[in-house]
């Protein structure tokens, strides 16, 4: 497998672990506000392969408790499963990142006790999830049902969504809120702008607006945090 990025160590990535964080190239959806496009768009260089990565976390283990996998959207990847299982059986927990739009595979790889947690993006509210991931009459019933499955409390983990102006108001909350109802947590991401954003004139939010639009959530959910 190519790995087109790695972040050596984070303490932030994977909540109560020191970890490292593998990016894996592809993704199925065209966020204006992404800042991995170079990982969408298939242009990111490839800097190691999956032995490569193995022979890299030999050399941590009693440093390192756990591996993040995001992307790129990393469970497009037909070949992940065997490179977690041989991730975990060096004893790294595996943390995985997901857009939702594959609930079966989620669901295979979480039945198959080879997910510890998933951090899953909410991207919008139903009504305008296609406007918001560039994808015009986007059917959002696997995001729903990834929702759902997560919702059951089968594996531990986070819904997020990052907050572009542009993109999300009020009712956008008012709507995630009712959707991801009884979430154990969930967290407002301020959006930055970057170079590597490919759409030019995107804002984020100031940590004010984002706290009020926090409080729409609140009441829906059991925790509500925003980061950055």
């Amino acid at each position: 497998m190519n790995i087109h990025g790695l972040q050596k160590m984070t303490l932030l990535d994977f909540p109560g672990k020191v970890a490292c964080t593998v990016f894996l190239g592809g993704c199925d959806m065209r966020c204006p506000f992404c800042h991995n496009w170079e990982l969408v768009d298939g242009s990111a260089p490839v800097v190691m392969d999956d032995t490569e990565l193995l022979g890299f976390l030999e050399g941590r283990k009693g440093l390192l408790d756990g591996v993040a996998f995001t992307g790129g959207e990393p469970l497009l990847r037909n070949d992940l499963e065997g490179l977690i299982r041989s991730i975990r059986d060096m004893g790294f927990a595996i943390k995985l990142d997901t857009n939702g739009n594959h609930p079966d595979r989620l669901k295979d790889l979480v039945g198959k006790g080879l997910i510890d947690y998933v951090a899953m993006d909410v991207k919008n509210s139903p009504e305008r999830y296609g406007e918001t991931i560039g994808i015009e009459d986007f059917d959002t019933d696997k995001i729903d049902e990834s929702i759902r499955f997560l919702l059951s409390d089968q594996v531990d983990y986070e819904f997020r969504t990052t907050v572009v102006k542009q993109f999300h108001d009020e009712l956008s909350f008012q709507s995630i809120a009712r959707w991801i109802a009884g979430a154990k947590r969930y967290f407002l991401q301020g959006f930055v702008d970057r170079e590597s954003v490919r759409y030019s004139g995107l804002e984020g939010y100031s940590h004010e607006e984002l706290e009020a639009l926090k409080s729409l959530v609140e009441p829906f959910v059991k925790r509500a945090e925003v980061r950055g």
